[in-house]
């Protein structure tokens, strides 16, 4: 592949990459939309033709991995795992 060629690639990335922010953007303020709508009606659930929206407070228990790190060093080390992996990226240059 010439560097013409990946040239064209990379910019058709971009593009794409630019009007899956501004859908993302799109779909965020849908939601959002929904959830205020939600709010506004006192309601945790709502149905409506071929969907359904849920929101309510949830709860989850999440490892402090510096605080163990600081007070337990011997623990964190011990409970360690190191991957190693391949990273791609492709990033726009400003001239």
């Amino acid at each position: 592949m010439s560097i013409f060629e990946m040239d064209a690639k990379a910019k058709t990335y971009f593009d794409l990459m630019e009007q899956i922010d501004q859908l993302t953007a799109e779909a965020e303020a849908i939601k959002d939309y929904i959830k205020s709508a939600m709010m506004e009606i006192e309601q945790e659930e709502i149905t409506g033709h071929g969907w359904k929206a849920t929101w309510h407070n949830t709860k989850s228990n999440r490892l402090d991995s510096k605080k163990l790190k600081a007070e337990r060093p011997e623990v964190y080390e011990a409970y360690t795992v190191s991957t190693t992996g391949t990273r791609f990226t492709l990033n726009a240059i400003k001239a």
